[in-house]
């Protein structure tokens, strides 16, 4: 069966099939993902096993990405915002298992998650402190003209289109409803 279809389509045409699975597919930018590999690659050499963990979870989560996103078309790959968007979820997940572990008495295991907290969060952009959160959150509110808690969701599309990855969207969420007196 696998010749027939070699024959049809050549092996050129064969192997441009598999090509995309082994290189990321279509539109997806070499940047993240490629400083990713990178760092992988340099961590293996030096024989970082933390980081080497770490960074093939990372690598696994952008594969599962790239599978869910192929439904979508064969050129419908993960972009640099997707990929940040996994590293903000694979973060999250990490903080609450910090959590859960220095309640069950586990420092050990609360510092490994930490420790990977922090490698993940060095491909990720910089976070804005409190201050910077509140200030931009005051801009999009003036931009978007929003004036009670019903316009809530224009500012939070506005927040996550602008500073995607730089903010923890369910901490401006609240500020949002502060500043706009829900």
């Amino acid at each position: 069966m696998k010749g027939v279809k070699v024959a049809q389509r050549g092996l050129k045409g064969y192997l441009q099939l598999f090509i995309p699975i082994f290189q990321g597919t279509g539109t997806m930018s070499g940047g993240l993902r490629a400083k990713i590999s990178d760092e992988l690659k340099a961590a293996m050499k030096v024989g970082d096993k933390l980081k080497v963990s770490t960074l093939r979870l990372i690598g696994a989560a952008i594969k599962d990405r790239d599978i869910q996103n192929r439904t979508a078309g064969p050129d419908s790959g993960v972009n640099d915002a997707q990929i940040v968007e996994v590293l903000a979820k694979m973060v999250k997940q990490r903080q609450e298992s910090v959590a859960i572990y220095q309640q069950g008495g586990r420092p050990e295991l609360a510092k490994q998650e930490s420790d990977e907290i922090d490698i993940i969060q060095s491909f990720m952009p910089k976070q804005l402190s409190e201050t910077e959160v509140k200030s931009a959150i005051a801009a999009i509110i003036q931009e978007t003209g929003a004036q009670s808690v019903k316009d809530m969701g224009k500012v939070m599309a506005a927040l996550k289109a602008k500073y995607a990855g730089q903010m923890d969207m369910a901490k401006a969420g609240s500020a949002v409803k502060n500043q706009l007196g829900g």
